[in-house]
């Protein structure tokens, strides 16, 4: 996917919604105006799991290519979902193999956590990229320190393809990304976490754009 302005990607979280349907959070995000939603449930069995994932790819279709629903992991599930693609973990499905199945229109994305990473997901054929943890953040603890934003900018400009940040992810670090040649900054408890997911997500866009 091209963008025409830094985007916002909301990776889901079942487990970050205090509670409420994650289904009317995703809704929220998208009349927010997020470019890309990652359903990352884990923990979800196969059937619950592309029911969810219908629902979502229905509640974006009003906004047609502006905004992509891809499947963490589950090739199956997004196929069956018709899911715009599948999002790879760093050790997850090889990409070729993926693309042979899918199809060249199929989006392709994959996890990174350094240079060399993202060279090697480019020269498979990844269509986009999610390189982090960018900031400290306890969910992307397991992926070692923060990379920081001056490693972003290496890898986005190395690869030649679209490089979302992730990890500690907020209005306020967004801010510091502001001007680097990425596509955008993903986040999972600054939207799937706030009282209006609408507004969480146009705070990040704003972080990106504003000057000053």
């Amino acid at each position: 996917m091209k963008l025409d302005h830094p985007g916002v990607c909301f990776v889901t979280s079942r487990a970050a919604t205090g509670d409420r349907p994650l289904l009317d959070v995703v809704k929220a995000a998208i009349d927010g105006g997020c470019d890309l939603v990652q359903v990352r449930e884990r923990d979800m069995n196969g059937g619950p799991l592309l029911q969810l994932v219908r629902e979502i790819v229905a509640a974006a279709k009003p906004r047609g290519a502006r905004c992509a629903v891809v499947v963490n992991d589950r090739l199956d599930v997004a196929l069956a979902a018709k899911a715009a693609g599948i999002h790879l973990p760093a050790d997850g499905l090889p990409i070729g193999p993926v693309r042979r199945h899918a199809g060249r229109k199929f989006l392709i994305g994959r996890s990174v956590h350094s240079l060399a990473e993202a060279q090697k997901a480019r020269k498979d054929g990844a269509d986009y990229l999610f390189f982090g943890p960018v900031f400290a953040t306890p969910s992307k603890a397991a992926f070692g320190p923060p990379q920081g934003p001056d490693l972003l900018r290496k890898v986005a400009e190395a690869v030649k393809i679209p490089v979302w940040a992730i990890g500690g992810i907020n209005s306020g670090t967004a801010a510091e990304l502001r001007g680097l040649p990425i596509a955008g900054v993903a986040a999972i408890s600054f939207i799937a976490s706030a009282a209006d997911p609408a507004a969480a997500v146009r705070a990040l866009r704003s972080a990106l754009t504003e000057s000053g």
